[in-house]
């Protein structure tokens, strides 16, 4: 069931609600967690798509945030609040609200939001694309126990990454992380088969990837290693290098749903490794709602370059992602 509201407030919104329940028949007890979306028009279909479909496994309450505040000064002062409230059918398995915020009132949403909370519910809120500077001290922000950025989502994602590392506050992740997940487990599993010592690595992947620099600065803090960053066609990230005692282990995935695993001593082996859909990203973090220390750990950690560059193979194009960051931020300087 769905309805429209125009130049509503959010008393009007939750008795829209209760009426849509009543009508369905919908308890509202089945739901775990509101998780409020903050985008534009641009993202916010795509955005509420992958949320709707994260709600199968996480039945929640969906608020979608659009501010308008608008160019002329006439509707700057003009503010109103319009939504589309669903429930049931429409609204995968919760409900979902939709809230344009016009004028001034795009300056206060946590106002429009707060009545709108599940009671006695986590809160999640989730930035598809540009997030505030420091997550935590946003108003919106503040209402969650988790909030989660996208770094890949911006035009300088390394840049994005720095400055998630300076404003990290307990609660907070970022997808460019959730996506690294497999490659984690997978590089674990491997050492743990190979049980030997690591004493160097390296990390393939396309230019400016914000995974790959987190997956190059989670080695560096778990291993203690120098880690070279080498630059590929992608996508994404393509492959993972670890030096040993006895060889190198090695997850190569230069494209497709697959990856091959290299260990010294074993067969070959073929490994699921696609990469993810938003929806399954969020569905992940939405599993956790405890602060991620491994997540503040690798944020904060300082990649160690090898001491002398190395050959880096036929498809490598430049020997470190750290210079093309270093080289850009001397350009917008």
């Amino acid at each position: 069931m769905r309805t429209e509201l125009t130049d509503t407030t959010s008393s009007r919104i939750n008795r829209a609600l209760v009426a849509a329940r009543r009508a369905g028949g919908t308890p509202a007890v089945g739901m775990v967690l509101t998780l409020v979306i903050v985008t534009d028009e641009e993202n916010a279909y795509d955005s509420l798509k992958a949320a709707g479909d994260a709600s199968q496994e996480h039945p929640s309450r969906i608020l979608v945030v659009v501010k308008r505040s608008g160019r002329a000064s006439a509707r700057r002062s003009e503010a109103r609040l319009d939504a589309e409230v669903s429930v049931g059918g429409d609204a995968a398995s919760g409900e979902t609200i939709v809230l344009r915020l016009h004028g001034e009132l795009a300056h206060h949403a946590d106002s429009v939001v707060l009545p709108l909370l599940l009671p006695d519910a986590p809160v999640v809120v989730w930035w598809p694309a540009d997030a505030p500077a420091v997550p935590a001290q946003d108003p919106l922000g503040a209402l969650a126990q988790r909030r989660i950025t996208d770094s890949n989502a911006v035009e300088q994602p390394l840049r994005e990454l720095s400055a998630r590392a300076a404003s990290y506050t307990p609660g907070d992740t970022d997808l460019a992380w959730t996506r690294l997940t497999p490659w984690r487990s997978m590089l674990v599993a491997a050492l743990d088969q190979a049980r030997t010592s690591v004493v160097s690595a390296a990390v393939e992947s396309e230019a400016g990837n914000p995974s790959a620099e987190l997956l190059a600065r989670w080695l560096t803090d778990r291993l203690r290693v120098p880690v070279e960053q080498v630059v590929t066609d992608g996508p994404v990230v393509t492959a993972v290098r670890l030096g040993i005692t006895t060889g190198e282990i090695r997850i190569d995935r230069p494209d497709g749903p697959t990856a091959t695993l290299e260990v010294p001593g074993q067969p070959d082996r073929r490994l699921a490794l696609k990469v993810r859909s938003t929806a399954e990203l969020i569905a992940e973090e939405l599993r956790r709602l405890d602060p991620d220390e491994a997540y503040a750990a690798a944020l904060r950690a300082e990649v160690v370059p090898p001491p002398a560059a190395t050959a880096a193979g036929p498809r490598a194009t430049v020997t470190s992602l750290a210079h093309a960051r270093k080289n850009q931020e001397r350009k917008d300087a």
